[in-house]
């Protein structure tokens, strides 16, 4: 129960936001932000998910399959980075890869 004392009320702990659970979530999303990378970036043989599309291009990319959730797999890294995404090899150059943002999968 709040108590009003010379017109200011004071919150007791149960009107307090619980901060343990506050904290705890901006923990992991912290972490979570920490582990995303580009798809250049990303280790060749090793399946990803797509977190989001970051750039000019989220359209043209969205359009070939790169959308957010979606599993992709990098099979080379060279001038251009080939990668499988819906069962289907792709190439795309390094900055059409960098505005694929990635987590392991």
């Amino acid at each position: 129960m709040a108590e009003d004392f010379a017109g200011f009320t004071i919150a007791t702990p149960s009107h307090l936001p619980d901060f343990p659970a506050v904290m705890l979530h901006a923990e992991a999303h912290d972490l979570e932000a920490d582990t995303l990378q580009s798809l250049s970036q990303a280790s060749v043989g090793c399946d990803f998910r797509i977190r989001f599309l970051s750039g000019p291009a989220c359209e043209q990319l969205r359009r070939l399959g790169f959308c957010e959730s979606m599993q992709v797999r990098k099979l080379a890294h060279g001038r251009n980075l080939i990668c499988s995404v819906c069962g289907t090899r792709m190439a795309l150059s390094r900055e059409l890869a960098e505005q694929v943002k990635v987590c392991p999968a």
